[in-house]
């Protein structure tokens, strides 16, 4: 199947074919006395689903209230199921300087969130630790590292930005109480984020201020760690019975 566009003013549709790689062919016709340029374009039906594709995904970036995205995440929200024309259209958009890549894999609006970008530079994760205690009042040595728990242990930099992530056992993975979802980003209340901090450092941490904290809250989210080690730390840092 073919399209016959006519007329010189579809020189700028020809050049952007051309950046997306579609054949493009071009003869000379006459009419009568006017020397007008008729160009032929031999255009397949799939390109034209490449390029509406593209369009799609840029729309999807733009309109999502999302600002960081991996393929896997388009792949979902886009509805195009081939992720090497997903990563083939960002690769266009990056360097056309509509979207991000400031990371492998990591593609964002150009102003994104960073607790997002915590979340989302490794799966599963969640924002915790010192970065949710100090903004709680219950630690107040000021740090702009975003600290989180994962399944791994790794140190990032993106944008001048630090991501630190720390280690936590994957069978705590399967309670995910006190840990609030907001869209893309995943962050831990402080009495989880407290948790986590003694869970983590054996109890050799430091907190200055307990008074934000819900014991309460506290004693809901302990059996999800299932150690009486634990136990003992917080019930002798805290002075309460378990």
């Amino acid at each position: 199947m073919y399209l016959y566009c006519f007329g010189y003013n579809f020189k700028r549709i020809i050049e952007i074919y051309t950046r997306l790689g579609i054949l493009l062919s071009k003869k000379q016709e006459k009419f009568g006395s006017f020397n007008y340029y008729t160009y032929f374009c031999e255009l397949k039906i799939r390109n034209f689903r490449i390029m509406g594709s593209q369009i799609n995904l840029l729309q999807t970036v733009l309109n999502s209230p999302r600002t960081v995205f991996t393929i896997q995440s388009l792949v979902m929200l886009s509805g195009i199921d081939d992720s090497k024309k997903i990563t083939k259209s960002l690769h266009y958009y990056t360097n056309d300087g509509k979207i991000l890549n400031p990371r492998r894999g990591i593609y964002t609006k150009l102003k994104y969130e960073m607790q997002e970008m915590a979340c989302s530079l490794f799966r599963p994760s969640y924002i915790s630790l010192e970065y949710v205690l100090q903004r709680a009042g219950v630690v107040f040595q000021w740090d702009d590292t975003i600290t989180c728990v994962s399944y791994l242990s790794r140190t990032v930099e993106v944008n001048d930005k630090l991501y630190q992530y720390r280690k936590i056992n994957p069978e705590l993975w399967i309670g995910m109480e006190g840990i609030e979802q907001r869209d893309n980003i995943a962050i831990a209340i402080p009495e989880r984020a407290f948790l986590d901090m003694m869970y983590l450092s054996a109890g050799n941490c430091y907190f200055d201020n307990l008074r934000p904290l819900s014991i309460r809250r506290i004693r809901e989210l302990l059996p999800l760690y299932r150690s009486e080690k634990l136990n003992e730390r917080v019930a002798k840092l805290l002075n309460i019975k378990l």
